[in-house]
C-alpha cells in the first residue's frame, strides 16, 4: 500500500507539472490544425480564380501544408518542455543534404514552375525551345513533353526551358509561311506576282488579315527571287506551306512564267 500511494503522489506531481503543458500542447495542435485548414482553403480558392495549372496547384498546396505542419509540431514539442534546437539543427542537415543530391532536378522543379505561373506557353501550342520544334503535348513539374512534326516524343528538361530562348508560334493565333520561288530574268514580274496572289487568296485556309504578298526577295545570278508569304492559323501551317509550294509551280507553268533549273548541253559529235 505505501509503494502505490508513493507512486500515485509520483503520478499527482507528474500531472500537476505537465498536466497544464498537455493540456496546452492539444490545444495548440488542434487550433493550429484548424487554421492549417483554413489557410488551404483560402489559398486553393486564389489559385483557382488565378487559374493556375492544376498539377502546380496540389504540389504547392501540399508543399506549403506539410510546411506549416513542420512548424506546428515543432511547436507542439516546445510546448512540452523538449528542446526543439535538435530537430530543427536535423531537419536543416537533411534538407542541405538533398538539396545538395537533388540540384538538377531542384532546378528542373523551379524551372516547372516559373513555367506553370507565368505560362509562356500552354498545352497544344507549337513551340520551339532548345533546339526542338514540336507541339506541346504535356507540361509536368520536372518536363515538357513535345510532339515533333514527325510525331516523335522530344522531352526537354524544365531548367533550361525557364532558362532559354522559346519561340511560341502560336500565342499570337496567326503565323507566317515563308517560300521563295525563283523565275527567270526574261518572265514579267508584275505577271508572276499577280498569279501567285490570286493562287494564295484562293486557299481558304490563307488568311486575308494580314494580305498574303509576294514581293521581290533577291536578284540572284540566274533567277529573279520572290518571296511567297502567305499568313495562316498555327494549327494550318503545314498544309499552307505544302499547298502553297504546289500551287506556285502549278500557277507559274499555267501563266506561262518559268521556273529556271539546269539545262544540260549536248554536244553534237
Amino acid at each position: 500500500m505505501e509503494k502505490a500511494h508513493v507512486w500515485i503522489n509520483y503520478a499527482i506531481e507528474l500531472a500537476k507539472e505537465f498536466g497544464p503543458k498537455l493540456i496546452t500542447a492539444i490545444l495548440i495542435y488542434l487550433v493550429g490544425s484548424w487554421v492549417i485548414k483554413k489557410i488551404i482553403g483560402v489559398a486553393r480558392k486564389g489559385m483557382a480564380k488565378s487559374k493556375y495549372d492544376e498539377s502546380l496547384q496540389r504540389f504547392l498546396l501540399n508543399l506549403v501544408s506539410w510546411t506549416l505542419k513542420i512548424f506546428l509540431i515543432l511547436l507542439v514539442i516546445s510546448q512540452l518542455g523538449v528542446d526543439v534546437t535538435t530537430f530543427a539543427a536535423v531537419i536543416a542537415a537533411a534538407g542541405l543534404a538533398i538539396g545538395l543530391a537533388l540540384q538538377g532536378s531542384l532546378a528542373n522543379f523551379a524551372g516547372g514552375v516559373l513555367i506553370m505561373i507565368f505560362k509562356p506557353y500552354k498545352i497544344g501550342d507549337l513551340i520551339e525551345a532548345q533546339g526542338v520544334l514540336g507541339g506541346v503535348k504535356e507540361i509536368e513539374i520536372f518536363t515538357t513533353k513535345l510532339i515533333t512534326p514527325q510525331n516523335k516524343l522530344a522531352i526537354v528538361p524544365n531548367g533550361a526551358m525557364a532558362n532559354g530562348n522559346i519561340i511560341n508560334y502560336t500565342a499570337e493565333g496567326k503565323i507566317r509561311v515563308d517560300t521563295t520561288v525563283g523565275i527567270d530574268y526574261g518572265s514579267d514580274i508584275k505577271k508572276a506576282k499577280d498569279v501567285l496572289l490570286a493562287m494564295l487568296k484562293a486557299n481558304p485556309q490563307v488568311l486575308n488579315d494580314p494580305a498574303p504578298s509576294v514581293n521581290v526577295e533577291e536578284l540572284a545570278d540566274s533567277s529573279v527571287n520572290l518571296a511567297v508569304r502567305p499568313f495562316c492559323k498555327p494549327e494550318d501551317y503545314w498544309d499552307v506551306y505544302f499547298a502553297t509550294i504546289e500551287g506556285t509551280k502549278e500557277a507559274l507553268d499555267t501563266a506561262g512564267v518559268e521556273i529556271p533549273y539546269p539545262h544540260e548541253v549536248q554536244i553534237n559529235k
